[in-house]
């Protein structure tokens, strides 16, 4: 079976206006579909499909006046769910580090809260959240992942706070925890190289 990545993930809220303000005027993502949906019983939903690159979408359904579907409710997951921001959250592509600084910046000139850039090793996020309260992050890939990526082990430590997305999860905060892990990998690439030598 093969992959392709995502066609989009569906999401919901409360104010579409809002959302497309926030997804094209402050992220620069562009609308590709808008449609009105009318359901027989009553009420209607309004569409709307963000091209966030690489021909991968994302969408927002705003229900109004849906006999069943609750006139309030939290659009933003982990508040609804009462469970910490980082347990539920989407992540856009940065490209490269200093792209990835220049999107702090970018967001931050636009008033938007955004975190330090955190690093994780192997790879860098910032992160923030949207007008719904939906937790979204900024990440680039630092390295070409290793084999003991992928094995379940403990790798850092880090605060209750962290797991709000906040700046306790700051390079500061992460980088003092990593650094077992990070010279377990520059120890296994060291390995690796050698034994290409060979």
């Amino acid at each position: 079976m093969s992959h392709r990545g995502f066609s989009h993930i569906g999401l919901s809220t409360l104010d579409l206006d809002k959302t497309r303000e926030f997804y094209e005027g402050v992220l620069g993502f562009k609308p590709v579909v808008a449609d009105t949906i009318r359901i027989e019983e009553g009420g209607s939903l309004r569409h709307l499909f963000f091209d966030v690159g690489r021909d991968q979408l994302i969408a927002f359904l705003e229900p109004q006046g849906v006999p069943g579907v609750p006139a309030t409710y939290d659009a933003g997951i982990n508040r609804g769910l009462g469970v910490p921001a980082a347990f539920y959250h989407f992540a856009f592509e940065a490209g490269s580090d200093a792209a990835l600084a220049d999107k702090r910046d970018e967001l931050r000139a636009k008033g938007v809260e955004v975190t330090d850039i955190t690093d994780h090793g192997w790879a860098k996020s910032i992160y923030f959240k949207d007008p719904n309260g939906l937790s979204l992050e900024y990440c680039c890939l630092m390295r070409d992942f290793t084999e003991d990526d992928a094995t379940m082990q403990e790798r850092f430590t880090i605060p209750r706070a962290a797991l709000e997305m906040g700046n306790a999860i700051s390079a500061k905060v992460l980088g003092h925890n990593r650094s077992a892990a990070s010279a377990r990998v520059r120890t296994q690439l060291a390995q690796q190289a050698k034994a290409a030598t060979k």
